[in-house]
């Protein structure tokens, strides 16, 4: 039996790696930490749990996610993003435990209109952004067997996410202003975790890879399809960046090129296809 841990177990992606590992074709006996079983900064939690769990592979959904209040805490989301991803990356590297680790399409310039490959720029435009690339550095350098999965506008039927947050606020409001001048995919938590623990199963080459469910939309076009699907009537009305401005500046363009994942795990489906599914749980 192989023995799987997962960081970060009480996020939305966290929980659905836990799934995704129970019904995964090889039998796993899965050792979950959340934030207060186990703090990724401290040396002395992750050796606690690495004996305990003694795993052949470790996923690290753990992370600072907070994209605006990061720009007032730089020092907590560093601490997160940047020590904790390293002092993991080499536990495990010390340990020979195989380790994937997961980034964002904010890492990116996005100021593109083409599809976004792994070996494009990276520019990160706000603090959470330059901490995420920053932590995608460091488990490359303390682990050079790792896989780095950057992934984008990441969802699931609980936790906080804009899905669940476009139905709640559909049914208490007559009226939303949602920006529509920032593209990219959607990703379901579900489809993300099955994808990466293929991955990091596979034998496939180290490094990074992106990760998303296929097709393009825009922030206002996911709120118009969930309300579709919810039954929801609300007058939502597109505007632009400018018009919602954030401590955080979020890319423009992020759709990901996800040709290198696919020759190994498959081609991702659509994301209306996933959303249905996700929109299905939820109820």
């Amino acid at each position: 039996m192989k023995r799987i841990m997962i960081c970060g177990s009480g996020g939305q992606l966290g929980q659905k790696l836990i799934s995704a590992a129970k019904h995964a074709p090889r039998d796993w006996r899965i050792f979950a930490y959340n934030r207060s079983s186990l703090d990724i900064t401290r040396p002395e939690d992750l050796r606690v749990a690495l004996a305990e769990a003694q795993p052949d592979i470790c996923f690290n959904a753990a992370a600072y996610t907070a994209v605006d209040r990061a720009e007032s805490e730089p020092e907590i989301a560093h601490r997160i993003n940047v020590d904790g991803s390293r002092r993991l990356a080499a536990a495990c590297y010390e340990n020979g435990v195989q380790f994937v680790h997961f980034s964002t399409d904010y890492v990116y310039a996005g100021t593109g209109n083409l599809p976004l490959k792994e070996t494009d720029p990276t520019h990160g435009t706000s603090v959470y952004a330059r901490t995420k690339l920053q932590g995608e550095n460091e488990v490359l350098r303390h682990h050079p067997g790792a896989h780095v999965i950057r992934t984008s506008w990441v969802y699931a039927e609980y936790g906080h996410n804009f899905v669940r947050t476009m139905l709640r606020l559909g049914r208490e409001r007559d009226e939303l202003a949602i920006v529509a001048d920032q593209v990219g995919s959607p990703t379901y938590a579900a489809d993300l975790a099955a994808a990466a623990i293929q991955l990091g199963t596979s034998g496939a080459t180290p490094g990074i890879y992106n990760y998303s469910n296929s097709g393009v939309c825009s922030w206002y076009d996911l709120a118009k399809a969930v309300h579709e699907l919810a039954g929801i009537r609300c007058n939502v009305r597109p505007i632009c960046t400018a018009q919602y401005p954030t401590p955080a500046k979020r890319p423009a363009y992020s759709v990901l090129n996800t040709a290198k994942i696919a020759a190994v795990v498959g081609t991702p489906r659509h994301w209306r296809e996933a959303l249905v599914e996700c929109m299905g749980k939820i109820g």
